[in-house]
């Protein structure tokens, strides 16, 4: 009769192995993981961009009136002033004349630290979009004193999004006729990339 010996598990040789090697793995795979997180929070910042963007030229239809969107580093809310390379964003409806008052003048905001802590926003601190969602020069003083900053710019626009140990930029186009595109500064336009500048 044949006696058959069999074990079960593994040995302590074998286990630092894996173990060890699995280590090796995860700390090569840590650089490229930390990069595509920095990247995917740099488009999210764009993201959020192109959606105020949109939201507010939408708002502007909506209302028939001057819409304008904003970068501030304060916090968000009716007539803050405009920073450029600003922390947060906020949409608010302009005055007409100077001494008429705008029922709930701030429309929505946000803050780019809660999705991309980090991210360098470069661009106008405003601009402004007429009720055909197109944008609009408007350095009135209606606009100055009820709002802090006039939107002294029509024609075609780009915020750019950039962030430490990301190896991608993003840019937020917008043309003087209200188009508004998001696209990867890293890529050349072509059929091939749709999503490159």
């Amino acid at each position: 009769m044949l006696k058959v010996c069999s074990n079960r598990g593994f040995s302590l040789i074998e286990m630092l192995v894996v173990i060890s090697l699995s280590a090796i793995l995860l700390y090569l795979a840590q650089a490229g993981f930390s990069g595509w997180i920095s990247n995917s929070k740099a488009r999210s910042v764009a993201e959020a961009i192109q959606n105020g963007l949109r939201a507010a030229q939408a708002e502007a239809v909506k209302r028939n009136r001057q819409v304008a969107f904003v970068l501030t580093n304060a916090a968000p809310a009716a007539n803050v002033a405009a920073t450029t390379g600003g922390k947060n964003w906020y949409i608010q409806v302009l005055p007409i004349f100077a001494t008429e008052v705008v029922d709930t003048p701030y429309v929505q905001g946000g803050s780019f630290g809660n999705i991309g802590p980090g991210a360098v926003v470069t661009g106008p601190a405003a601009i402004c979009f007429n009720s055909m969602a197109r944008m609009v020069v408007n350095t009135a003083t209606t606009t100055t004193a009820a709002f802090g900053v006039g939107c002294a710019t029509a024609a075609a626009t780009t915020y750019t999004v950039t962030m430490p140990a990301a190896n991608r930029t993003y840019r937020v186009q917008v043309s003087m006729g209200g188009q508004v595109r998001l696209c990867d500064a890293s890529r050349v336009l072509s059929v091939a990339n749709p999503d490159g500048c």
